[in-house]
């Protein structure tokens, strides 16, 4: 039996690195040191991602572009993002709604937190009221050389 509702749950990580630019949410930030990943190390849109495939059921992220394939070597994680929700449209199911929490030392998401709701609203063709986006510092963790995103989405039967 289907739900009317799917609840999804996904994370991701990278380091800093320098040389790299940092794009978070789909939005380039200045910043001296971007995210190392396979891809372009978009820890949100990565998180999102898992989270749309996790809510259907379906393979994570790196089972569907695995890192070992040279053809997603500095991708635009909105590729990914756009797969998932294609594969979310085909079970049957919209994205009612998303929440993320942001972890990392810097830079400050303050300043970048409308942009990268627009851009995200805008990935997943949902209105900005609709996503939820804090940020938060890692507090003596032990990741100040990391970014962490966290993300929930709620998927709702069309």
């Amino acid at each position: 039996m289907l739900s009317s509702i799917k609840i999804g749950y996904g994370w991701d990580s990278h380091e800093f690195k320098t040389g790299v630019p940092l794009k978070i949410g789909g939005v380039p930030i200045d910043h001296p040191q971007g995210l190392a990943g396979h891809s372009d190390g978009d820890v949100l849109l990565h998180a999102v991602t898992d989270a749309l495939l996790g809510a259907i059921g379906a393979p994570d992220i790196g089972t569907i572009f695995p890192p070992s394939d040279s053809q997603w070597k500095g991708a635009d994680s909105a590729v990914f993002l756009a797969e998932a929700l294609k594969r979310v449209e085909s079970a049957g199911y919209q994205v009612g709604n998303i929440d993320s929490t942001l972890i990392l030392a810097s830079p400050k998401i303050g300043p970048h937190a409308a942009n990268i709701r627009k851009s995200l609203a805008k990935l997943v063709n949902v209105p900005e009221n609709c996503l939820g986006l804090k940020a938060k510092t890692p507090e003596g963790m032990g990741t100040d050389n990391a970014a962490i995103a966290h993300a929930v989405v709620l998927l709702q039967k069309v």
